[in-house]
C-alpha cells in the first residue's frame, strides 16, 4: 500500500489544481456540475441502496445512533438528492463583496469572498456527509478530500462514483472530489498534518474523533463538540406547545445532534406532571434532579452529576427543575456545548433576555431543537455544526467555507 502521507501529498496535489480550476468557474458551470451530480445519484439509487445494505450488514454490533446515521432507504437517498439541487440554486458567494470603501486618496478598497482552498472532511458512519460536503465544496469552489468511515465504506464509494460521474459530465474535474481508498487509520493523520497541502480540516463524527484531530491537527479545525442541548420550559409557556416541542426536540430523531438531551423545567410551570408524562409516553427514560422526581408522575432514575454533561444520543433525557430564566442560562453555561438551546414562552421579555444571554450557536425561541440542520435554515446542507467563535459558527454551508481577500483598486497612489 502506498505510504499514507505519500498518498494524501498526491492526491492534495490534484485537488489543489482542481481548486484552481474550480475558483475560476462561473456559478452556472459549477450549479450545472451540482445538478448533474445529483442526477447520477438518482440513476444509481439501486446500487448506492445496495452498497448501503452491505454496510449495515457488516455493521450489526454497531449501536442504534450509529446504525440510524448509517441506514440509507429511498426517502433519505431523495432527500440527500433534493439537497444537492438546493445547494446548485444557492447564491454563489464567491466573488461577492463584503464591503468596499474609498480612502481620502481615492484608493478604492473592497472585501471579497473567495474559496478557501482544499478542504478535508473526516467523518464516520454517516454516508449523507459524502454527498453533502463534496456539494458545498464545489458551489464555495473548494476542492475536497473526504475520508469517511469503515463503516459506511461501500456506501461513500457508490455515492462518491455516481458524484465524480456528474461532475465528468459536465465538464468539471472529477478530481475536486477525491474519496481517500484506504481505511487505514493512518490516513487520518496524514490528512491532519498535511499543512501547505489542506487548507482546512472539518471533522464529522464523535467526541474521540474531533479531539483526536483537534489534538493532532497541524492544519486549521473547524469542529463542534457535543450536542449537549437544552430546552427551558419557563412558567409563561402554553402547555401544548411546551409538550409538542419538547417531544419533538427528544425523540423525533434522538441519534443527531441537535436533538435535546437536557429538559429545564420553571418551578414555576403549572404543568410539570403531563409535560414530563408526554416524554416518558413517547418511549423516553427519565433522569431527574430531586425536584424533578416528586413531579414525575413515572419511573424516573435520579439524574447523576454526569448526566448533565453526558450527549445520550438516545431515548434517554436529563430533568431538572430551575428557579426561572436566570437559573436556567446558568445551568446551559456550566453544562452546554453552545451547539443549540431553546426556550419555550408566551413572555417575550424572558424570551428575549434568552437569546441575547445564551452563548450557544443556535438559541430558538418556540421551536424544537430539532431544527438545528442546515437543509432547515434554507442552506441546502451543511458540513457541520460549528460551535466555536471564529470564522464561522452554526451550520457551516457555502459561505462558511469561504474566506476572503483585499482588493484594491488605484490611479497610481503612493504613500510618500
Amino acid at each position: 500500500m502506498t505510504d499514507p502521507a505519500v498518498l494524501i501529498a498526491e492526491m492534495g496535489a490534484r485537488a489543489r489544481r482542481a481548486a484552481i480550476t474550480l475558483a475560476r468557474l462561473g456559478s452556472e458551470r459549477k450549479s450545472d456540475g451540482l445538478r448533474a451530480a445529483a442526477a447520477a445519484i438518482r440513476e444509481d439509487e439501486a446500487a448506492i441502496l445496495a452498497a448501503n445494505a452491505d454496510d449495515l450488514a457488516r455493521g450489526a454490533g454497531l449501536g442504534a445512533a450509529m446504525l440510524d446515521r448509517l441506514r440509507l432507504d429511498p426517502a433519505r437517498l431523495a432527500a440527500i438528492v433534493a439537497a444537492v439541487e438546493t445547494v446548485a440554486a444557492l447564491d454563489d458567494p464567491v466573488g461577492a463583496e463584503i464591503d468596499r470603501r474609498v480612502r481620502p486618496n481615492g484608493l478604492v478598497l473592497a472585501r471579497v469572498r473567495v474559496p478557501i482552498g482544499v478542504i478535508g472532511i473526516v467523518y464516520e458512519s454517516r454516508p449523507n456527509v459524502t454527498v453533502d460536503a463534496a456539494a458545498l465544496c464545489v458551489m464555495s469552489g473548494n476542492a475536497a478530500i473526504l475520508r469517511g468511515g469503515s463503516e459506511a465504506g461501500a456506501s461513500s464509494r457508490a455515492l462518491h462514483a455516481a458524484f465524480v460521474r456528474g461532475l465528468a459530465a459536465a465538464g468539471l474535474p472529477v478530481d475536486a472530489v477525491q474519496l481517500v481508498p484506504t481505511a487505514d487509520r493512518a490516513a487520518v493523520g496524514a490528512m491532519l498534518g498535511a499543512a501547505g497541502i489542506i487548507d482546512l480540516v472539518v471533522p464529522r463524527g464523535g467526541k474521540g474523533l474531533v479531539a483526536r484531530v483537534q489534538a493532532e491537527a497541524r492544519v486549521p479545525v473547524l469542529a463542534h463538540l457535543d450536542g449537549i442541548n437544552h430546552v427551558y420550559v419557563d412558567r409563561s409557556a402554553d402547555p401544548a406547545m411546551a409538550e409538542a416541542v419538547v417531544v419533538d426536540a427528544k425523540m423525533r430523531r434522538t441519534g443527531v445532534c441537535g436533538a435535546m438531551e437536557t429538559l429545564l423545567v420553571d418551578s414555576a410551570y403549572p404543568a410539570s406532571p403531563a409535560l414530563l408524562g408526554k416524554l416518558a409516553a413517547a418511549g423516553c427514560a427519565l433522569r431527574g434532579d430531586a425536584a424533578a422526581m416528586t413531579l414525575a408522575p413515572g419511573p424516573m432514575v435520579p439524574a447523576g452529576e454526569e448526566d448533565w454533561d453526558t450527549e445520550y444520543l438516545d431515548a434517554v433525557c436529563s430533568v431538572a427543575i430551575v428557579a426561572g430564566v436566570e437559573q436556567a442560562i446558568a445551568h446551559i453555561s456550566r453544562h452546554g456545548s453552545r451547539h443549540t438551546d431553546a426556550i419555550i414562552a408566551a413572555d417575550e421579555r424572558v424570551a428575549e433576555r434568552f437569546l441575547a444571554e445564551v452563548d450557544s450557536a443556535i438559541v430558538l425561541w418556540n421551536a424544537s431543537t430539532q431544527f438545528a440542520d442546515g437543509g432547515e435554515f434554507g442552506l441546502g446542507a451543511e458540513i457541520g455544526i460549528a460551535t466555536g467563535r471564529l470564522h464561522a459558527r452554526g451550520p457551516v454551508a457555502v459561505e462558511g467555507l469561504t474566506t476572503y481577500k483585499w482588493v484594491g483598486r488605484g490611479a497610481g497612489q503612493v504613500r510618500g
